[in-house]
């Protein structure tokens, strides 16, 4: 057992996920937390592990290792989670020709998926439009987990696992050294992680300038189904989906609906509006998300990109007794260069990780395993 001693700044995904990973190599670990408790981007997205969007290779292969650890640690910790799959649906010829441009493509890199009829998805997904539906793509790597009460409950299965400390309500104000500083006292560790989202701007200013790096703002909505027993039995996605994520660049075609796409639904690509529902253990349906660039954002959301959702979700699910209950928005750092995530030295015993993007509960748990073990 090392005796080294650890940092950890910020109880999101990432930092849950650093500070795990560094248990298990035996550091003492103390996660340090602004807040009361972690309110970020984290808490404020679908909950999906999601496999199927990450390119084969290096990317697929953490997102799989993340799963496991999500599974391992929900099964230790009795956090609720759904292995339902995703359902990606084509309701035009050119989006049923890239589905199954990436079914050949997903088979020949041995990743499980399956085309699936309109009537094998009638008659099993009550809440899919089946009106002009052509057929759907089904990949059952997928994972639900409810990331409002997941992240506590993570928190907590480290703090009683590994003895993780957990420090909340404490801004840290800059790091020298091994010491990290709050106010006029400090704390002092072998390593240090900051690990803060968009927030280690305040503590690095000048290397998050020299990044190419931005923000990115998505607004996102939660309905209830009045009956709330009622489950949707799969993760659903629509057609603009698949031109947001790099794994369905593998198909052919793909150009080709983005082409239409721009010509037909501007408003939609102009936002990075694409359209998905995930459905919690309460029987909330999560439903988003639009995406927008920038470095500060209007805090207000646009109703009329909700509505353009709203529209959409119309033709790819039945939604006339779902009532829509909550609005908000989230924010996370995006690498402009296509990079999958910052892992910088920026002292002898600094590390920044952050930069995952928008798929920090799909990758976090794989990536910080695959650092720590490599340090």
């Amino acid at each position: 057992m090392s005796n080294k001693t650890a940092i950890v700044i910020g109880a999101g995904i990432v930092g849950l996920a650093t500070a795990r990973a560094l248990a298990v190599k035996g550091y003492k670990v103390t996660v340090i937390e602004r807040n009361t408790k972690a309110v970020g981007a984290s808490i404020r997205n679908f909950g999906m592990v999601w496999p199927v969007g990450q390119p084969t290779g290096k990317l697929y292969e953490r997102a799989m290792r993340s799963r496991a650890i999500w599974k391992a640690i929900a099964d230790a910790s009795d956090i609720w989670y759904d292995e339902c799959g995703s359902m990606h649906l084509a309701y035009h010829e050119d989006e049923w020709t890239v589905l199954n441009e990436l079914q050949d493509a997903f088979k020949n890199a041995g990743r499980s998926s399956t085309l699936v009829t309109p009537e094998a998805i009638q008659s099993k997904y009550q809440y899919i439009n089946n009106n002009n539906l052509i057929g759907g793509l089904y990949s059952p790597a997928e994972m639900i987990v409810n990331p409002r009460k997941a992240i506590p409950a993570v928190a907590l299965f480290l703090a009683e696992k590994y003895r993780v400390e957990f420090v909340w309500e404490v801004a840290i104000s800059s790091i020298q050294g091994n010491k990290v500083f709050y106010g006029d006292k400090y704390s002092v560790a072998d390593i240090i992680f900051v690990c803060s989202g968009a927030d280690f701007e305040t503590l690095y200013p000048d290397y998050f300038k020299q990044l190419p790096i931005t923000k990115c703002k998505l607004q996102m909505m939660k309905y209830s189904l009045q009956n709330n027993s009622d489950r949707i039995g799969t993760a659903v996605c629509g057609g603009l989906s698949l031109i947001h994520y790099n794994s369905f660049k593998e198909a052919k075609s793909l150009y080709l609906l983005k082409q239409r796409f721009e010509n037909e639904l501007q408003e939609y690509v102009s936002n990075g509006i694409h359209v998905m529902v995930s459905q919690n253990d309460d029987g909330d349906l999560i439903v988003g998300d639009t995406h927008e660039y920038g470095h500060t954002f209007d805090p207000f959301d646009k109703h009329h990109l909700n509505k353009l959702i709203e529209a959409y979700l119309s033709e790819i699910c039945v939604i006339n007794s779902w009532q829509q209950t909550e609005t908000w928005h989230g924010i996370y750092p995006k690498m402009t260069d296509g990079s999958t995530e910052i892992f910088l030295k920026v002292a002898e015993n600094i590390f920044i990780l952050n930069g995952i993007g928008g798929a920090g509960m799909t990758l976090s748990f794989g990536l910080a395993e695959e650092i720590i073990d490599n340090m």
